[in-house]
């Protein structure tokens, strides 16, 4: 998927719709019927910019390491200093 930034993570969800409607998946480029069970990925939250996507594609591009959740792309960030770690650095001015 192509966009105008990088993507740090995806929310997902499933999806079903009543309607008869064709999307086209965003992972596989093939037909999508709205009947069908499928899921909807958003990047970072923003459903203003979701996309309906087949269930098998998601799975095999998360399983790929492709659409990380936000809880996986938190764990993958840099924590901040501890209270102790900022008092230790101030006393005793390790880095």
């Amino acid at each position: 998927m192509s966009g105008r930034e990088p993507v740090r993570w995806w929310s997902m969800r499933p999806a079903q719709n009543l309607k008869p409607a064709t999307y086209r998946c965003p992972l596989c480029g093939k037909h999508l019927p709205a009947l069908s069970e499928h899921v909807l990925i958003a990047p970072e939250g923003d459903s203003s910019r979701r996309r309906h996507a087949h269930t098998a594609c998601v799975l095999s591009a998360r399983k790929a390491g492709r659409l990380p959740s936000e809880e996986e792309w938190r764990r993958t960030q840099p924590r901040p200093p501890t209270p102790w770690e900022r008092l230790r650095k101030r006393i005793f001015g390790d880095t």
